[in-house]
């Protein structure tokens, strides 16, 4: 395992979960591309986007992937990092847990993170996102 790339993994996601907009800033690119598919079916570009989703989601006190309030935390599934000089990529299942009343509730799905060297520092410049349940072919 690249334990300098986790290590930013781990930091940049961190900062999404605790709707750190300056963390999310230190660590991401402003050309940043994504593909969420329980957002939109087409391509997102730049920081915008997620600065509002986060801005949103810290009023209400909650974090991406959860749907209601309440202690939640994330693990990495099946941790892939593969790097190639001053490109890597993480792929992995994203696990995330909230509590509630009623109980843990998980929400999961597929992301791959493509992270560049920028003068120096580590910043995620795309993100791919897709659902974790069996394809429509599967019967």
């Amino acid at each position: 395992m690249d334990t300098e790339i986790h290590e930013f993994l781990l930091k940049h996601l961190n900062g999404i979960m605790e709707n750190d907009i300056a963390s999310y800033h230190e660590t991401t690119s402003e050309d940043l591309t994504l593909y969420e598919w329980w957002v939109t079916p087409h391509r997102l570009d730049g920081l915008p986007f997620h600065e509002f989703m986060m801005n949103s989601n810290a009023e209400r006190g909650t974090v991406f992937g959860a749907e209601e309030t309440g202690k939640t935390r994330f693990d990495l599934s099946n941790l892939l990092i593969q790097r190639y000089g001053d490109t890597a990529i993480a792929s992995y299942t994203l696990l995330i847990g909230t509590s509630s009343k009623d109980g843990v509730k998980v929400a999961s799905h597929n992301e791959s993170r493509v992270i560049v060297k920028i003068d120096g520092k580590w910043k995620v410049v795309h993100v791919h996102k897709s659902p974790a349940y069996s394809a429509p072919h599967v019967g």
